[in-house]
């Protein structure tokens, strides 16, 4: 008698869906799956063996043979005096005194299931909220295309190699891969069993929690959410949470996967904002000795000694030093080469009273995500380009500008129609200083090559390199450090074994902390999140802004002199943008008109290299350790699928 009334309770759960689905104009019954093939391209047919299906994923029928006997949701429709009826109900008392075991069969088509034998088992599970049921499955692979859900598709296939999980799915090609390397496991070869378990399990959990939250209001998939707890916080440390402490974080990251559902809309901020001026009775007021003083840290990867980058950034530091006297105090912290370290530090500087804090380099920005996600109420800002958290703010220069001025000057003073140029990282921002440079140097020679070479690249010697092709014109390392007085920085000839120092660009980070220092001081940084909205707030200020410049020596003659000064102030008035009119890449035109304007975003993400240019962008493995850190985190390399049909 329960179980007859469990199949009445069942009928009445399918005839609600059946009317839900009849009012939305939508097919009533269960999908099947030989309506969809005949107008799909199949490449091939494969066994998968025996797979522990997630019944949510069971979504149809093989054939249409009973297909009218269930609604949509795999409740049954047929009234309860008939022998599909009857059926059910032993099936129901089965599942509770032994439990269902026999496998079902089925097939698998982009990652949904579809029943050939089973349909009854299925749908009793179903009703009574089971997780999975074991099948034979079989699968069938559709042709590669250009759909962004077949190219999904391919790439789960080679996520399911190694990981033999279907629950996870994602919107966003890349996903997968990304993943993959959130998870620190193996790409290549199938995981053990109690890694694979603790994975499933973990994305089962966080999937309940952030369904329950969204209760399908956002367009990400939890997979996609997931993914994003993942690269913040790890799977070690999600498995050592309860499910109360999860909620908790989810919820504290509910803006970051509000952003992504937007598509991580990133708000490059190209000029800094100018506050209100005061009025004189506000000066009278408050004056200089009541003004809040603020504690500001800096947490760098090296040290000044070691690293001109960092060098640059404690530059930055004494100037904000020098600027405001005692109405701050800023503090450093060096060698934080680690997560570890960097949220250490991070939270001594917190402890310190400190209201913001720049980490200044893009090694640091989960780390600084983290902090932020914690420490809602001090301001963190990281030094990296195109990353999307709201969390956080990053900053970084246009020196793009720059490189583009410094190129036409080399192409005015060299005698060759080839300049070297060597570049470290193939990260965001990359690319498009090399092809500033070369299209400087183009607009003043239409014959010059630009022959590239990297650093990073393991067992190559740059300069070597060059030297076999002649060339004697470089442009090398932005700065020095200070122990290392060479001059193969900035723009140089080599002259033998000397070399003579030409020009080089300049980042003024001490403008730049001065101005993101002042827009908290005065009131206009909360007035730009205003204005920006729901979006990431990078700043991206250049030559116009005063925090991009270049110095140029006096043995540059004074007709280059002067058209480096025309370019400088062209740039800086918004009368010239380097990235204009018709440009080619080495693989074809990248824009044909003459009035074209590349987007600030085209021209963060670019990813190509100038027709002029004499090389490559390296691949990941080519990269020696280091660097490899860096363009896993910030690079702008793609990874290809490897299944192939």
């Amino acid at each position: 008698m329960i179980a007859f009334d469990e199949y009445n309770k069942a009928k009445k759960m399918a005839e609600k869906q059946y009317r839900f689905s009849v009012s939305s104009g939508k097919y009533p019954y269960l999908p099947a799956l030989d309506d969809i093939l005949p107008f799909v391209e199949v490449a091939a047919e494969t066994k998968l063996g025996l797979v522990e299906v997630p019944l949510n994923l069971i979504v149809g029928t093989k054939t249409a043979g009973r297909q009218t006997a269930l609604a949509s949701n795999f409740m049954p429709l047929l009234n309860d005096k008939s022998e599909f009826a009857a059926k059910w109900i032993s099936l129901i008392n089965a599942q509770v005194n032994e439990g269902i075991r026999d496998p079902i069969v089925a097939f698998e088509f982009m990652n949904k299931f579809y029943v050939q034998e089973g349909n009854k088992r299925v749908s009793v599970l179903k009703y009574m909220n089971a997780a999975s049921i074991p099948a034979y499955v079989t699968r069938i692979i559709p042709k590669k295309n250009d759909s962004l859900e077949n190219k999904i598709y391919y790439e789960f296939m080679d996520f399911y190699k190694v990981a033999q999980i279907n629950d996870i799915w994602f919107s966003k090609e890349g996903s997968f891969q990304a993943l993959i390397e959130a998870l620190h496991a193996d790409a290549e070869n199938p995981w053990d069993e109690d890694f694979r378990l603790n994975v499933r399990s973990a994305y089962l959990r966080f999937s309940k929690i952030f369904q329950e939250k969204s209760d399908n209001r956002l367009s990400l998939t939890p997979g996609d959410a997931f993914l994003i707890y993942l690269q913040i916080y790890g799977l070690p440390h999600l498995l050592d949470l309860s499910d109360k402490q999860l909620a908790h974080e989810v919820s504290k990251m509910w803006d970051e996967f509000l952003l992504s559902a937007q598509g991580n809309s990133i708000a490059l901020v190209e000029q800094p904002e100018k506050a209100q001026p005061s009025n004189l009775l506000e000066r009278i007021l408050s004056p200089v000795s009541s003004q809040k003083k603020y504690k500001i840290a800096f947490i760098h990867e090296k040290t000044a000694e070691t690293s001109s980058w960092t060098y640059g950034h404690e530059l930055g530091r004494m100037h904000l030093e020098e600027v405001f006297g005692d109405q701050v105090v800023t503090l450093h912290f060096d060698n934080i080469d680690s997560e570890e370290s960097a949220l250490s530090a991070i939270d001594l500087a917190i402890d310190a009273g400190c209201e913001i804090i720049f980490t200044t380099t893009p090694r640091m920005i989960t780390a600084s995500l983290k902090a932020a996600l914690s420490h809602t109420d001090v301001k963190i800002l990281n030094c990296s380009v195109n990353t999307s958290y709201k969390s956080i703010r990053t900053y970084y220069g246009r020196m793009y500008e720059a490189k583009f001025v410094i190129g036409a000057a080399a192409a005015a003073i060299s005698q060759s129609n080839k300049i070297g140029y060597i570049a470290d990282y193939p990260i965001y921002g990359m690319m498009a200083n090399i092809n500033a440079f070369a299209l400087g140097a183009q607009m003043v020679n239409p014959n010059i090559k630009i022959y590239l070479e990297w650093s990073t690249v393991k067992n190559h010697d740059s300069h070597s390199a060059l030297a076999q092709n002649g060339i004697t014109f470089i442009s090398g390392q932005d700065m020095i450090t200070p122990v290392e007085m060479s001059r193969q920085f900035g723009l140089y000839q080599k002259d033998g074994d000397s070399n003579i120092h030409l020009a080089t660009p300049i980042w003024h980070w001490g403008k730049y902390y001065e101005k993101i220092v002042r827009s908290v001081m005065e009131g206009s940084w909360n007035s730009t999140e205003r204005t920006m909205g729901e979006q990431a707030l990078n700043y991206w200020w250049g030559m116009s802004a005063e925090v991009i410049d270049l110095i140029y020596s006096n043995s540059i003659p004074d007709g280059t002199k002067r058209l480096i000064e025309i370019l400088k102030h062209s740039i800086c008035s918004g009368a010239f943008q380097p990235f204009s009119g018709i440009l080619h890449s080495q693989d074809g035109p990248i824009t044909k008109k003459e009035d074209a304007v590349l987007s600030p975003e085209q021209i963060v993400t670019m990813n190509w290299l100038a027709e002029n240019v004499v090389g490559s962008i390296p691949t990941i493995d080519e990269l020696n350790d280091e660097a490899q850190k860096v363009v896993k985190i910030h690079g702008i390399y793609k990874q290809k699928s490897t299944t192939e049909v």
